[in-house]
């Protein structure tokens, strides 16, 4: 039996003594220095322990607890192998080395330039960081990234960001942890952007958002992210934006959101342009269909695009204020004085018009309502109809149906009914994306009037985007078929890019052996906090040559290179971010916030790489579906052995193929040599984070807290894998001005 204890060695002459770890076991004794020193005054000998009256106490006592605790677990004998003293205090002062070498790194944005030139970058809905990371690891032409912003609704999100790229990396990007669809959204991002000029901004609105108006089914938290999103590039206008989601987005509504999508980014214009637009509409008065009221309103709509956020409220309510005035003008022509103070149909128009105009106090009540249904988990039950109803109700589209079809209950006179049609367009005309007030105006033009709107609104269109592609992560040497819709806005005077070229050919695709195999050192119900050797010879036996033909030198973009290559788990554990940030801190782990705050900081070898505690059941089930190879083949074995499961699907992994999309549970997973779960650094490689990327605070969650938390294993899953985000940012940066 071991005993581990802490003394105290001889005093130095500023009155120091330095702390040291003594270990007893089998009659052999280990003496290992902390590299830590204290005055005796603050050392506790019979707790071992440093006295709260010192300044650093939680910190010191932390790391004297991390190191026993590391002890202790080399020194057990479940851990699953036995260390010579040798070892033992190799491993233990790596941990030290890694605690003592963390000196504070500040990566001052001034010396960037000494890199080549910088393109700054902002990331929204960020997660762990997968694009954030991707970027940094992105160079082309001497040409790289400046991380400016990061933004995310969950603290842990904050917590993983804040100890990679503050304290880790030394930058100084700045994390808003807000809801993007809160009112002072974009003014926090403006604030926490400063003088910065935003030259991308990439991100992924979850899919939930995209909605067409008028046809939502749910309204959840998620519903306007989308929209929300644009308002962002609108406002920060940088030269190319990227937006990343699911590839189901394609066929969703049978294509109409893809083109809603599209429609909405044609629609961010070029403010400097809109007055050519505006002169072109008045010299539309007496040359077209279109009545001078019509002309008037679309004047107004359009001049409401070239306003800042702040005063777009005011630019819609001025709009409304035009129609009502027109509104009040004929509705003693079409009706008497009784009837306009007491017919039902007269007040809706005329409650209608104050709905619309006090629009912004409807949009935030809505806003706290979803949050509220959100906050009650209410969904497929009694009350979703009720509140389905009345947040549709506040809707602008439904508001403008009840006017009209309370116009058209009216018995106006024919001498008036162009007035109302021409209020009503112009009501039409509120609700209109620019894309579609540019269809309208069409639809109005002769030949020659359209030809000279369509030069013009080339020159108004800010971005230019066909369409959008797919990308398979594979195809940037990550060991997993991911599927992802990319859309890429680009600025009028910037390159047009529209696909992002593989790094690897279908042949030359990185496998889950090569990216796990190093791994594969740790059984059921353990973690692991240092690499061990992996023999593959006695693994795998006859296979063994097979295994090892799978694992190829490559450049770090996934390329072979036998000759000046490295593995993709060599990779994984060297890094593969660039050259300016080689004197980064070491990495660290910390359970929270507060944990960060003081100093309780787990220096570890290796991080996230923990396994489930699976009972005996469980792992037979396991073994039986990894021995036949799937799910499905294993079904009539589960059930002779009375092992079958409500469970949808598991995934096992395949050695020598690419694993499918990684998500956000890892009980989906079977590795591929032991009848076991994924650990959450496992499961990062396949995603392609880099080692010393570490996932912060709780390792995995469930029930209710789902809903509110992010832990380690949803911030894998739900990320956009660095290596192909690098892609991404290697294009951007070979064409951007």
């Amino acid at each position: 039996m071991a005993t581990i204890n802490y003394y105290l060695d001889k005093e130095d002459k500023k009155g120091y003594a330095p702390i040291h770890m003594r270990i007893n076991c089998s009659g052999s004794q280990v003496k290992i220095s902390t590299r830590r020193k204290i005055e005796p005054k603050y050392f506790d000998k019979s707790t071992q322990t440093v006295i709260n009256e010192f300044e650093n106490s939680i910190e010191y006592n932390h790391y004297l607890n991390f190191l026993k605790n590391r002890a202790d677990e080399l020194l057990n004998p479940s851990y699953g192998k036995t260390y010579s003293e040798k070892e033992l205090k190799k491993i233990l002062n790596d941990h030290i080395v890694n605690y003592k070498e963390n000196n504070e790194v500040n990566i001052i944005r001034e010396q960037l330039s000494l890199y080549g030139k910088s393109f700054k970058f902002v990331d929204l809905f960020a997660g762990a960081g997968g694009f954030s990371e991707g970027f940094l690891q992105a160079k082309a032409n001497n040409k790289f990234f400046d991380f400016i912003v990061a933004n995310d609704i969950n603290e842990n999100c904050e917590l993983t960001h804040v100890v990679r790229y503050n304290h880790q990396l030394g930058l100084d990007a700045q994390f808003l942890c807000q809801d993007i669809t809160e009112p002072d959204f974009l003014d926090n991002l403006l604030e926490k952007v400063g003088k910065h000029k935003i030259d991308v901004v990439c991100g992924g609105p979850p899919c939930q958002s995209f909605s067409l108006a008028g046809k939502r089914k749910k309204f959840d938290k998620k519903d306007d992210l989308f929209s929300h999103y644009l308002e962002v590039i609108k406002v920060l206008q940088p030269k190319y934006f990227v937006m990343e989601n699911v590839k189901g987005i394609l066929t969703k509504e049978k294509g109409k959101i893809k083109d809603l999508i599209l429609r909405e980014i044609n629609s961010i214009i070029d403010i400097k342009e809109v007055p050519q637009l505006t002169a072109f509409l008045k010299s539309l008065r007496h040359k077209s269909s279109l009545d001078e009221f019509v002309i008037d309103s679309l004047i107004k709509r359009i001049e409401i695009e070239r306003l800042p956020e702040s005063k777009k409220s005011s630019g819609k309510e001025a709009f409304i204020k035009h129609i009502e005035a027109k509104f009040r003008n004929i509705t003693p022509k079409i009706v008497d004085y009784r009837t306009s103070k007491t017919d039902e149909r007269i007040s809706t128009i005329r409650h209608g018009f104050n709905i619309l105009l006090r629009n912004k106090e409807w949009e935030k009540l809505k806003r706290d309502i979803i949050k509220e249904k959100d906050q009650c988990n209410i969904d497929n039950d009694f009350f979703v109809e009720s509140f389905t109803n009345f947040i549709s109700d506040l809707g602008v589209d439904n508001i403008i149906e009840k006017i009209k079809t309370a116009f058209s209950q009216l018995d106006v006179p024919d001498a008036y009914s162009s007035d109302i049609n021409n209020i009503l367009t112009s009501l039409r005309i509120y609700t209109l994306s620019f894309d579609e007030i540019i269809e309208f105006l069409k639809e109005k033009c002769d030949p020659k009037q359209t030809k000279e709107l369509d030069v013009i609104v080339d020159n108004i269109r800010l971005y230019r985007i066909e369409k959008p592609f797919v990308a398979n992560a594979s195809n940037y040497g990550v060991p997993q078929n991911r599927e992802r819709v990319l859309f890429i806005g680009c600025r009028k005077d910037q390159k047009f890019i529209s696909e992002i070229p593989p790094t690897v050919s279908e042949e030359e695709k990185v496998t889950i052996f090569e990216a796990l195999h190093d791994l594969d050192f740790i059984g059921n119900n353990q973690e692991k906090h240092h690499y061990e050797e992996v023999d593959i010879t006695a693994q795998y036996n006859g296979s063994a040559k097979k295994m090892k033909q799978l694992i190829k030198p490559r450049t770090i973009d996934g390329k072979p290179n036998s000759k000046k290559g490295k593995t993709f788990a060599e990779w994984s554990r060297e890094g593969r971010l660039l050259e300016q940030y080689q004197n980064a801190n070491k990495p660290f782990y910390v359970r929270n916030t507060e944990a960060l705050e003081n100093g309780e900081k787990n220096y570890d070898i290796l991080n996230n790489h923990k396994t489930s505690n699976q009972n005996e059941t469980v792992v037979k089930r396991l073994e039986i579906i990894l021995k036949s190879g799937s799910y499905k083949e294993a079904q009539i074995e589960l059930a002779k052995n009375n092992l079958s499961s409500n469970k949808r699907n598991y995934n096992v992994l395949k050695p020598e193929e690419q694993s499918s999309t990684i998500m956000t549970i890892p009980d989906d997973y079977i590795h591929y040599n032991s009848p076991r779960a994924l650990t959450v650094r496992e499961m990062a490689r396949l995603q392609s984070f880099d080692d010393s990327f570490v996932f912060q605070g709780k390792r995995t969650t469930g029930g209710s807290d789902r809903k509110i938390t992010v832990p380690q294993y949803t911030l894998v899953g739900n990320a956009v894998p660095p290596l192909m985000a690098k892609a991404i940012g290697i294009e951007i940066l070979k064409n951007i001005k």
